[in-house]
């Protein structure tokens, strides 16, 4: 299986990504976005039944690159997306 080239942008909408893949992925993703210099990012996971957003939080709790993460304000996904602030290297 080939890898999958994701364009690296502000936002990731996880959607597409099955849960056994979230974690490799946003470790990738947020190192990416860092080395880009984005200082913020949102990660859409739906509202659902919750579990891909407590999957991602628990992959943000400790995560070395991340200052800080809280819900998307309503107009961007409220507690649909998180919102991330990316430690500066």
């Amino acid at each position: 299986m080939e890898p999958i080239n994701i364009p690296i942008e502000d936002e990731l909408d996880l959607h597409t990504f099955a849960p056994g893949e979230v974690p490799d992925l946003l470790n990738e993703y947020l190192h990416a976005c860092t080395i880009k210099g984005f200082v913020e990012v949102r990660l859409i996971h739906g509202k659902g039944s919750g579990r891909l957003r407590q999957l991602v939080r628990t992959v943000l709790q400790n995560h070395p690159l991340v200052q800080w993460f809280q819900d998307a304000p309503p107009g961007a996904g409220g507690w649909g997306a998180t919102l991330v602030r990316l430690r500066q290297l």
